[in-house]
This record gives structure tokens, C-alpha cells and sequence, in this order.
């Protein structure tokens, strides 16, 4: 005879998975409601004071100039091309310092860890002073540095023909303008894609074989090589765009505002010495046995850094190295202080104009929201690129 047991009813407030569904339900409503009172309390207000809600003012004629763009703007675009022009500024800032950043934050965070003393003591002191000197003053201190120890235009240093140097920024020569340069650009590309091809080859075969290819020269040669060759057939243009002196400024050739610099100089050399610290934390997260052992199989010390060490650093150098270049991006935001026309600059000055200070806000928000979110999925795949496969 089968006894059938009788499951005894849980009460719903005993059930743990059911209070979590409630307590997420009522979580959910709570919010929702916070959200539509805000929202619609918001939208009384503007109405009470007949301000206009919306992004339609977009449209709208900006009528004011922006110091320096990296595309076509004049007082006569709409506040939207306006936006891009700040977006574009910021985006121009903060992909550039990031390289430099790289750069500078492994080369000083491999020599915090050198053998020679002066080397070493020389990089601790620029981590702890660039550290704990905030990137605020430090803007400060190259924005005032072009003002008052450079000349004015009319005097400005001249180490060599087409470089000058003034309060006015850096005027530089560059190449003409010639359908060459177009064709240098894909050719350049395309030798970065075969140095990749080369590259995954060159793992591949030296797993399977134990032979080495010359990796490096062969992208030295492809990406330096493949332009060369298209500059050569293109008929070797060689004419340049010389910065010329008329009036207060330079004018042609490529010119560096004193704001760029200075923004571009306090963020780089601010987030390098926090890189620095990830960088050397990475390489001493590796185990000393790891680099005894690459001794003893004959391997040189730039080969153990590359080979080695470098490798296995990555998988701890990588997760902080994402919130440094995150920093950065947002410490751009600061370029308001030395007037340089980044996206908040330009926000701001379109909220002054249109009184659209929510929408205004929320298109700030948005673009770094933008910016953040790019780079984290972009150094998030990186890093499961990078990691190491464990057996």
C-alpha cells in the first residue's frame, strides 16, 4: 500500500523565492512612480514658466563661434552641429592621451622596477608627485605655463623652419594636401592587417614547430614599406603647408592651442603615474619562478619582459588599467576651466542661450555615458582576448 505524502503549503511570506519576486516587484513600482512624479513635476514647472521641453532647438541657429573644430562650424550651424563639434573635441582629446598614456604609464612602471637606482628613484618620485598633485591645478599649471614663459607671435621660438612656439600654441608644417596621402592612409592599413595575419601565422607555426619569424621586422617593414612604395609611385609629393605669420597669429599648417596642449599635457601625465602603478602591480603579481625560469632557458631581459612577464601581468594589469582610461575621459570635462571647447563647454554655452538646461544635461550625460560604455566593451574584450588558458 502506498502511503501518499501530503507536501505541506508553504505560507507566501515563509517562501524565500517568492519574497524575492514581490520585493523586486515592489522595488520596480517604487521607482517608477519616483521616476513619473519627477518627470511630470518637472514638466509642470517648465510649463508654469513657459519654457519650451524637448531637443527641437537642435535645429535652431547656434550663433556663436567655437575656438577650434576638427570639422566645418561656424555661428551659422545649428546648436546640434555645435554639439558634434564639442563631442568631436572631446573624443579628439581623449583618444590621443589615452596613447600617451599608454606609453608613458608602462615605460615609467617598468622602470619603477629597475635594477639601477637613479632609474627607479627618478620614476617613484614622478608617481608620487604626479599622484597627489590634483589634475585641476595641473591644467592650470600648463595653461598658465604657455601664457607667461612663451613669447608672442611675433617673437615666437623657431628651433627649425615650420615649427614655432608662442603664446598662441604650436604652429607646425605639414604635408600639402595631395591624393597620395589618401592612398598612404589604405596602404598603411592595409599592412597593419597583414602584419596581424603574419603574426596569428607566426604563433601558429612556432607552436606546431618551435621556429621563430621575425614578427617585428616583418610589421616594420609592411606598415613603414607598403606607404612608401605608394608615395613613390604616386610620384613622391613632397610640398609642405608652412605655418605663416599674418596679423596676431599663425595662420596654415597644423597649430596646437595652448588650451589643447594644456588639457592634453594634465591628462596624460596625471592618469600615466596611476597606469604606472597598475603596470608595475601587474609585473610583480608574477611569480619570481616565472622569470628564473626564463633565465635559465637562455632568454635575454627584453625577451623575458615581452615573453614572460608581460604576458601574465596583463590579466591583473588590465581590469585598473580600464578605470584609468575611464578617468581620463571624464577628467577631459575639466577642459572648461582653461576654456578649451570640449562637449560640456559647448553644452553649457547652449544652455545659456536656450534655457534648455535638462535637455542640455542630459545630452552630457549621454555622450559620456557613450564614451565610458565604448571603452569599457572595447578593453572588456581585450581582456578575454588576453587572458590566459589554463589547463
Amino acid at each position: 500500500m502506498r502511503n501518499s505524502i501530503k507536501k505541506e503549503k508553504i505560507p507566501f511570506w515563509l517562501d524565500p523565492n517568492k519574497r524575492a519576486i514581490a520585493y523586486q516587484i515592489l522595488t520596480f513600482s517604487i521607482v517608477g512612480l519616483l521616476a513619473w512624479y519627477l518627470v511630470s513635476n518637472t514638466l509642470v514647472n517648465l510649463e508654469k514658466q513657459s519654457i519650451a521641453s524637448g531637443f527641437g532647438f537642435l535645429d535652431k541657429e547656434a550663433a556663436f563661434e567655437i575656438g577650434e573644430s576638427t570639422i566645418g562650424y561656424s555661428a551659422a550651424h545649428s546648436y546640434g552641429r555645435a554639439l558634434l563639434v564639442g563631442a568631436l573635441n572631446t573624443l579628439k582629446v581623449s583618444f590621443i592621451g589615452m596613447i600617451l598614456c599608454l606609453i608613458i604609464g608602462v615605460l615609467i612602471g617598468v622602470a619603477r622596477l629597475s635594477s639601477n637606482w637613479l632609474v627607479q628613484k627618478l620614476a617613484a618620485t614622478y608617481i608620487e608627485v604626479m599622484q597627489n598633485i590634483p589634475i585641476l591645478l595641473q591644467l592650470f599649471f600648463w595653461y598658465a605655463l604657455f601664457y607667461e614663459s612663451f613669447p608672442s607671435p611675433r617673437q615666437a621660438l623657431n628651433p627649425f623652419t615650420g615649427l614655432f612656439f608662442c603664446n598662441r600654441g604650436v604652429a607646425m608644417g605639414i604635408p600639402a594636401a595631395h591624393p597620395a596621402h589618401t592612398y598612404m592612409l589604405i596602404a598603411l592599413g592595409f599592412g597593419l592587417i597583414l602584419s596581424f595575419g603574419i603574426k596569428k601565422w607566426a604563433k601558429k607555426r612556432k607552436f606546431n614547430t618551435g621556429k621563430n619569424f621575425p614578427v617585428f621586422w616583418s610589421f616594420l617593414g609592411l606598415s613603414l614599406g607598403l606607404p612608401i612604395i605608394t608615395w613613390i609611385l604616386a610620384g613622391t609629393p613632397t610640398s609642405m603647408d608652412l605655418p605663416e605669420l599674418h596679423g596676431f597669429n599663425f595662420q596654415g599648417g597644423l597649430i596646437l592651442s595652448p588650451e589643447f596642449l594644456a588639457l592634453l599635457l594634465g591628462l596624460v601625465i596625471y592618469t600615466s603615474a596611476f597606469v604606472a602603478e597598475a603596470v608595475r602591480a601587474g609585473i610583480q603579481a608574477v611569480s619570481r619562478g616565472q622569470t628564473e625560469a626564463a633565465m635559465s632557458v637562455g632568454l635575454k631581459g627584453g625577451q623575458i619582459l615581452n615573453l614572460v612577464v608581460l604576458p601574465q601581468a596583463l590579466r591583473v594589469i588590465i581590469p585598473p588599467l580600464t578605470s584609468q582610461m575611464l578617468n581620463l575621459t571624464k577628467n577631459s570635462s575639466l577642459a572648461i576651466a582653461i576654456g578649451y571647447p570640449d562637449f560640456v563647454s559647448v553644452a553649457n554655452t547652449t544652455i545659456n542661450q536656450t534655457g534648455q538646461s535638462i535637455e542640455g544635461v542630459a545630452l552630457i550625460m549621454g555622450c559620456y555615458l557613450i564614451f565610458s560604455i565604448s571603452t569599457s566593451l572595447f578593453m572588456n574584450w581585450y581582456n578575454k582576448k588576453s587572458k590566459l588558458i589554463e589547463r
